[in-house]
């Protein structure tokens, strides 16, 4: 099993100071947050995702994935480029982080790039939904 999906962290977010609904504390990952599911590790990935659009701006694929993984620790591109062909959505294509469709597809993609695996979409859905209930 992946670290991430140990974690109940499938994109693999690392510790700061910000706290998430749902996060185990303290981790027992040195590096990277735990969350109680799987879900509440998707939501995660929802309010990250949402907060790079709304305090930075980042409204693409290639700002999202280019703060999420950046090139002094990943081959960003490479990785632009997975969740593109997985989602659909083009490195610069203007992204709706309230559209549901859109962030599963975004959220699985991730997971796949940080995890190896294809996501459980039960579990990303149910991280959606925690999301709309508990927004950050």
């Amino acid at each position: 099993m992946s670290r991430g999906i140990d974690n109940c962290n499938p994109g693999n977010i690392r510790l700061s100071r910000i706290r998430y609904r749902g996060e185990v504390r303290p981790s027992r990952d040195p590096e990277f947050r735990q969350f109680e599911s799987l879900a509440w590790g998707y939501r995660a990935i929802f309010v990250l995702l949402d907060t790079y659009r709304r305090r930075y701006g980042l409204d693409t694929l290639r700002g999202m994935i280019g703060r999420w993984a950046p090139p002094s620790e990943n081959r960003t591109e490479h990785y632009i480029a997975i969740v593109s062909e997985r989602t659909g959505i083009e490195a610069d294509e203007r992204i709706d982080t309230r559209d549901r469709a859109t962030m599963v597809a975004i959220a699985a993609a991730i997971s796949w790039v940080e995890n190896g695996a294809t996501a459980t979409m039960r579990e990303v859905f149910e991280g959606w939904r925690l999301y709309e209930e508990l927004p950050a």
